[in-house]
């Protein structure tokens, strides 16, 4: 027996089970830190310019202006200007002395305004830095970042709003990334800055002003998300749905609204676009029998075509009860027009259709 003293009254409660002892507690529960996903970023760049005197941010407004979107606020001020560099509005020249750099034993971080300027410096990105790994018969790393907003924006149209993942990920040399969460943007980028080998950072715009949960182990300067690793968001038994980037989300609210007719979807965050988590997506299918893949860009040669085909060539095809189902952006260019953008993008009802229809529901 334990006395507990309510108000004016001893109260005697039997401690002969755990009930008492897991209703009552004396250790105070810390709530997990929200952080957006530019604060994230912000992070990572802070952490591991102060770890490594080797580490520095090169791109346009980067500095003075504290960064288009705000990611570099504030490091300008903190580190000077042999560490965050304001550049010319010349994409293939900056690039090029990025590049030049990480030759010579330097660790930059290159940032594009938006992926969509890398087209004017995608020379020096292929052929410089993918390659001269391979081409030196491995006596020059080029451990390179090139980080920036991918995919579609807002009100922008077709030459702002296409997603490089296809792009980049079809060219051996280097590695691609494309964060979700702001612990995916904090985590992935350390990663990718540590790496040896040149590795591409498919941020998102719209994504940079969402607030996550971070825990105590994220917010650590040691946090780090191994490159290659997916990660299942939402654990599911009758679909697989794979997704990266801004649309993981609108697949965790098509999850959601498929939980109500009694449909549990498992949901992948791809987190790495190359190398691929081959094994995470296998594993799945041949649990759910079914998968989805949903992705921003365009359908022609895309992630979820490469998704595919490894599903097709493994164990795991056997196990399909239904053929698989992708979800794009139109194979168009990005319309102006808000209503057409709209259209053009894949939204939660075009999920949910395609898992009904893998289902015959």
């Amino acid at each position: 027996m334990a006395a507990v003293r309510v108000g004016q009254h001893l109260l005697k409660i039997s401690t002969a089970n755990n009930f008492f002892r897991r209703c009552f507690s004396a250790t105070s529960v810390k709530p997990a830190q929200q952080v957006a996903v530019r604060d994230a970023l912000n992070m990572a760049i802070d952490e591991e310019i102060v770890r490594d005197d080797k580490v520095f941010l090169m791109g346009e407004e980067v500095a003075l202006y504290d960064g288009a979107y705000k990611v570099t606020r504030g490091l300008w001020k903190k580190h000077g200007d042999e560490r965050i560099l304001d550049t010319p509005i010349t994409e293939h020249g900056f690039c090029g002395i990025a590049v030049g750099a990480a030759m010579a034993g330097l660790k930059p971080i290159c940032e594009f305004m938006t992926f969509n300027f890398s087209m004017q410096a995608i020379d020096q990105i292929i052929n410089s830095a993918a390659k001269t790994f391979y081409m030196s018969a491995g006596n020059v790393n080029v451990p390179i970042v090139f980080r920036g907003p991918n995919g579609a924006a807002a009100g922008v149209a077709a030459q702002h709003s296409q997603c490089f993942a296809a792009w980049y990920s079809h060219c051996p040399g280097l590695k691609v990334v494309s964060p979700y969460s702001s612990e995916d943007a904090k985590g992935l980028l350390k990663s990718a800055i540590r790496d040896p080998n040149p590795v591409v950072c498919l941020e998102n715009e719209l994504m940079y002003g969402i607030s996550f949960e971070m825990s105590d182990e994220a917010l650590s300067p040691d946090f780090l998300i191994p490159i290659g690793k997916a990660k299942i968001e939402r654990p599911g038994k009758h679909a697989t749905l794979v997704s990266f980037s801004k649309t993981v989300g609108t697949c965790l609210e098509a999850a959601q609204e498929l939980a109500t007719l009694g449909v549990e979807c498992e949901v992948i965050n791809l987190r790495t676009i190359r190398p691929l988590d081959e094994e995470a997506i296998i594993n799945s299918v041949m649990k759910t029998n079914h998968l989805v893949t949903v992705e921003g860009g365009w359908p022609h040669c895309g992630i979820g075509a490469e998704i595919c085909a490894r599903i097709v060539e493994s164990p795991a095809f056997n196990y399909l009860d239904s053929p698989i189902m992708r979800v794009t952006g139109a194979d168009v260019p990005m319309p102006y027009a808000k209503v057409l953008e709209e259209k053009a993008l894949p939204q939660q009802f075009n999920i949910v259709k395609s898992v009904k229809k893998c289902l015959n529901i």
